[in-house]
């Protein structure tokens, strides 16, 4: 009966399938900039699953980084936050190891030397080492207009206002990562309080060696604020949840 009903309207069970699913973990007790930009993240992908079908999942309950959990989901989301508990982060890697797919905006990817996660810093490629203050819009150079995240954007374009991160060591440097945008040199000096003065520093990346990509953007409420960087969120995110494991 029900079989019935879907053809008589036209649709069928295959194309009600979702394309694929995303669990996204953010936190609230964090820099409250951050927590500013969880609320534009949230309310851009739930509107994009809508539109596009596939399920967007978000929690502030990290222990839902678990294997029984996480197994149901094609891509894990790090929002403004990264796992500290020892089991979250054994979690995490052996969901990527095993082909899982990862997008972490901005404070996601802060690493330094009390993080004492040697596995986070080769999936990276990179360690925290300068940032600019306050935030502020940059110049940004598209290194790869051929990658399906990036494809959509121009040579270059104008990101809006964030706080960027400098990185040591730089990911460029690591054999396995492809770096798909770039600091524009012209940007410098950054900043009034915190500047960055110079040096080559990538913006979005990924590790060619797992299915992720890592955006330097999330600090704010000015974030979503550009059409062009949006389609890059939007086209990223497809990327990771259509791609072949």
């Amino acid at each position: 009966m029900q079989k019935s009903l879907q053809n008589s309207l036209g649709l069928n069970t295959v194309a009600l399938q979702p394309k694929f699913r995303v669990l996204a973990f953010y936190s609230t007790i964090v820099e409250s900039d951050h927590v500013d930009f969880a609320r534009d993240c949230i309310s851009f992908y739930t509107k994009l699953a809508a539109a596009q079908n596939f399920v967007f999942e978000i929690t502030t309950d990290w222990k839902k980084l678990n294997p029984e959990n996480v197994k149901d989901y094609q891509v894990v989301m790090w929002i403004n936050d990264f796992p500290q508990d020892e089991a979250q982060r054994k979690t995490f890697e052996d969901f990527m190891e095993n082909g899982g797919a990862w997008m972490g905006y901005h404070v996601s990817g802060y690493n330094d030397k009390t993080t004492k996660w040697p596995w986070i810093v080769n999936f990276l490629g990179a360690t925290f080492y300068n940032n600019n203050w306050p935030p502020l819009p940059a110049k940004l150079i598209v290194d790869d207009n051929t990658h399906p995240a990036t494809r959509s954007l121009p040579k270059n374009y104008v990101a809006p206002i964030t706080e960027w991160y400098g990185w040591k060591p730089n990911p460029r440097d690591n054999k396995d990562i492809k770096v798909l945008l770039t600091m524009d040199p012209s940007n410098y000096p950054l900043g009034k309080k915190d500047v960055i003065r110079g040096g080559d520093i990538p913006v979005v990346w990924t590790n060619t060696r797992y299915r992720m990509i890592y955006l330097n953007m999330g600090h704010g409420d000015m974030v979503f604020k550009s059409p062009l960087q949006n389609k890059m969120f939007s086209d990223a995110l497809f990327w990771l949840g259509t791609a072949p494991q």
